[in-house]
């Protein structure tokens, strides 16, 4: 990580009200309440487990933030968002490389995920990193009725690596 940039962890519950501000500002006609971040964030801790939601933080600030649910083997990216002023910085490469990591920690098969079907910049880091396209969600985004686009990454967890059994 070079200097000034962005260093990630983990997200908490004193982050939401700067990831709200930056929520509101990327997605304000349907952005996410603080209900909603508080019900992610309390299966993100434990035992049980099931999400991993991460923050970007740069000097003091909220940069970006990233969010990942698991269940019976496949993950979901939840959401995934970069302030304006970070947008070609490879911040979303990050997000999306940790969550894929927790996904592999969650012993997932496959990670699946909605963009907007208008949304090219995001739709190529995902692509980059191995997705794709296999359907389509009428009128998913609200208000507008924009469509989305499904995107599938199939994984291979250890337990599932071809094995070489001697003779």
């Amino acid at each position: 990580m070079t200097a000034g940039a962005a260093g990630l962890r983990e997200m908490r519950w004193w982050d939401i009200a700067p990831v709200l501000e930056l929520e509101h500002d990327l997605f304000p006609e349907d952005a996410w309440s603080p209900g909603m971040f508080w019900s992610e964030l309390a299966h993100a801790r434990g035992p049980f487990a099931t999400r991993r939601y991460l923050v970007a933080e740069q000097d003091g600030r909220i940069v970006g933030y990233g969010g990942l649910a698991a269940i019976d083997g496949t993950g979901d990216i939840q959401t995934i968002a970069i302030a304006r002023d970070q947008w070609g910085t490879g911040l979303g490469g990050r997000l999306l490389a940790e969550l894929l990591g927790a996904a592999t920690d969650f012993e997932c098969r496959e990670v699946l995920l909605e963009v907007r079907v208008d949304n090219a910049r995001a739709q190529r880091l995902y692509e980059r990193f191995g997705f794709e396209p296999i359907g389509f969600r009428r009128g998913y985004y609200q208000p507008g009725n924009v469509d989305a686009l499904v995107m599938r990454l199939t994984t291979q967890t250890s337990s599932e690596a071809p094995s070489v059994q001697g003779t």
